[in-house]
């Protein structure tokens, strides 16, 4: 299954008896500890793609039971979770959400991760598919639980441990999905400012074009992204969702062992033994919670 299509295609497919579409929004909201995240249930409720079930990655997708936001469960508790929403071995499933496409490349990511490949990304969300006037539903999903068996890749995602030793490998790419200002160290929207040492900067609302939504061209992302295809190459953000559309854009370029710090800079600028660099390369101080 190609891990992008068009709202034509789903449109040509959305009968289809295995087919489980997800709505995957999230909404990051502006707070004094830097951003709160609000379940998008609402606005799945007031209006979705006919047929579509609601993702949450604030509750049931996530382990809730720790200080990181959108933590990890086991692959079980995510599958479980899935199966819930019909999904099963069998199924295809198309992901999208209302906000650039992040939410809905971390539910593939996690997807990949427990090893499951028949998913895809609707390109350019909920918004391309409203602007082309098709339909919209206000029913709730009817599905039978799906049968999901866990094949789990450790691979695919990673921890600290790792991204610390990548620091002193040449041999590993680290790559930071946040804004150009935060890479810089200009915005401190976690502990401390800045990025890790030896990072590369692609900011993941980059990959998607302003006036579509949608992803930009093959050809386009592949210069932002000029490292080696065949390196181990992780990326990170703040909370591992921008992060995940990096690595979604890195596996479609033919990307072969790419892996996604899931917990980030929440974690990895809350401890000062972790080091952060400014633009300058100067090491960043402690800033306030």
């Amino acid at each position: 299954m190609d891990p992008l299509v068009s709202t034509s295609w789903l449109a040509d497919h959305l009968h289809d008896p295995e087919l489980v579409v997800l709505d995957c929004t999230v909404w990051l909201q502006p707070s004094e500890s830097g951003y709160t995240s609000v379940s998008g249930l609402p606005d799945h409720e007031a209006g979705h793609i006919p047929g579509a079930g609601f993702a949450d990655l604030t509750g049931d997708l996530c382990d809730n039971s720790g200080s990181i936001r959108f933590d990890l469960p086991s692959p079980e508790q995510f599958c479980a979770a899935m199966e819930k929403l019909g999904v099963g071995d069998d199924s295809r499933v198309v992901l999208y959400d209302r906000a650039m496409s992040m939410w809905a490349a971390r539910v593939w990511w996690m997807l990949r991760w427990v090893g499951f490949d028949r998913a895809a990304l609707l390109d350019g969300g909920f918004r391309a598919w409203q602007d082309e006037g098709r339909p919209i539903s206000t029913e709730p999903a009817d599905r039978q639980p799906g049968n999901l068996t866990p094949r789990p890749r450790p691979r695919v995602v990673t921890d600290r441990h790792e991204v610390m030793a990548a620091i002193s490998d040449d041999s590993v790419s680290l790559i930071d999905a946040l804004g150009e200002s935060q890479f810089r160290g200009e915005e401190m929207t976690y502990r401390r400012p800045g990025h890790i040492p030896g990072a590369t900067n692609t900011p993941a609302m980059a990959l998607i074009d302003p006036g579509s939504g949608r992803y930009r061209p093959l050809e386009e992302l592949a210069t932002m992204f000029p490292g080696d295809r065949s390196a181990r190459t992780v990326t990170y953000c703040g909370g591992g969702i921008a992060a995940s559309s990096d690595a979604f854009t890195l596996v479609r370029l033919g990307y072969e062992d790419v892996a996604v710090y899931t917990a980030s800079l929440q974690e990895w600028a809350a401890d000062d033994s972790n080091p952060l660099v400014t633009e300058t390369g100067s090491p960043t101080e402690t800033g306030t919670d």
